[in-house]
Order: C-alpha cells, then structure tokens, then sequence
C-alpha cells in the first residue's frame, strides 16, 4: 500500500490504463475486462484489475491535472511496478480539421508548467510518447475506421483558461488538442524507463463551442479503450 493507492503488492498489473474520473476506471474495467476487481478505494479514486484478452490489466484513476496524475503515476511506477502506462481521456480540439469524437495520439505535450519543472529548471524539456505505442495505436485505429489524428498537443494547468493568445498561437503551430495531464506522464515515463501514450477522445471544441453532452461521453470512449489495450499488448 502507498499513502494513495491501497492496493496490496501484486494487484496492479504492469499494464495501466490512466482516466481521470474515478468512475470512468470503473465503467471501462466493466467494459473491457474480464473478472476485474476493485483495488483501490482511496480518496474515492477507483483502481480495478481484471484481464482482456488474457493480458492482466489495472485501470486506476488518476484525478484531474497534472499533481493529480504525477502522485498516481510515480507510486504506480516506484512502488508498483508498472511498465505501460496509458492515459485515456478527454480533451478539447484546437483546429478545423480535429472533430469531436474523433481521436488524438499525442506524439508530443507541449506544457507551460508540470510539477516536473523544478528538476530541469532553465531547460525546455519535450516530453514524447513511446513510439512502439504510438505507432501500434495509430495502426489499430486505422484498421477499425476510426478517425485518428496524431500530432502534438498541449498540456494545460488551467482548466479555465483566458490566454485567447496563446491559443491563437498553438492553432497557429498545428497543436491539435488541449487537456492537462499527458506532459507530466511522458516526463516521468522517461525518467523511470517506462512506456507511456495518451490517447484523447475529443469531448468539445474550443474553436466550434460544440461538445458531447456528459450522457454521451462515456460510450463515446469505447474506441479509446480498445486501442490503448490493443496497443499494450500489441494486438
């Protein structure tokens, strides 16, 4: 057990998929895996472990911004032992071409600020997905038709956000999408040595103002599921 996580040693599988709600962990685990059980309650962030396709898999809650998922992160990597680590998530789309529901496979996470930036200090670190996944993914979202956009996007500390300008100049450099975890992810990924991709339903639009009603944005997110696990396991 870890001051977050109260999973005992062997629960959590060295495959993780990361949602930020709790209850999508638990609508996902139900979803896609097999005998899953609950293990995790604390602080009401829901972790359950099953299987799919034979593979053993933990779904774990991460929480909402980046010191939310670098405390799930770290204790599921240091004290857990996981080696794959997927965020599945929302996010809002930036530019035209990036439609809602359509997905996004972060090759890069642009970020003003992660709780990682005291380490590198004057440096501009770019935190990057592992290419087997991203490759891997981009592949089955191919062969199942879904519309999968790959590209960078922006890791955001503010979910309020008033920097009209700043948008204006992420559009303006192909950013396809904005939500507030994966630069953190693929920043501790790279110094533990492990493996990490996000991949992001777009839930609304910050150029259109269109967005999935909240009764929608659960079933909207099966592809999501599906490919993180296929491109886990390399199916």
């Amino acid at each position: 057990m870890t001051v977050h996580i109260g999973a005992e040693p062997g629960d959590i599988a060295e495959t993780v998929l990361m949602p930020g709600d709790p209850y999508r962990a638990k609508w996902a685990a139900e979803t896609f895996l097999k005998d899953a059980v609950c293990i995790n309650k604390v602080r009401g962030m829901l972790g359950f472990t099953g299987t799919w396709n034979g593979h053993r898999v933990t779904i774990q809650g991460s929480g909402m911004g980046m010191p939310s998922l670098s405390i799930y992160a770290n204790e599921l990597i240091k004290e857990y032992g996981a080696k794959t680590l997927i965020r599945i998530g929302s996010a809002g789309g930036m530019v035209p071409k990036v439609g809602i529901r359509d997905l996004v496979l972060a090759m890069t996470a642009t970020t003003m600020g992660s709780p990682s930036n005291g380490i590198f200090r004057e440096l501009n670190y770019s935190p990057c997905a592992d290419w087997s996944l991203l490759r891997a993914a981009a592949e089955i979202g191919e062969k199942r038709g879904a519309k999968v956009h790959v590209g960078g996007i922006y890791s955001s500390d503010t979910f309020y956000d008033e920097r009209s300008d700043l948008n204006e100049q992420m559009v303006r450099h192909g950013v396809l999408a904005v939500e507030m975890e994966a630069a953190e992810l693929y920043t501790l990924a790279a110094r533990h040595g492990v493996r990490a991709l996000a991949i992001l339903t777009i839930s609304d639009h910050l150029q259109t103002g269109e967005a999935l009603p909240s009764s929608e944005r659960e079933t909207s997110f099966g592809d999501m599921v599906e490919i993180a696990l296929g491109a886990a396991f390399g199916v």
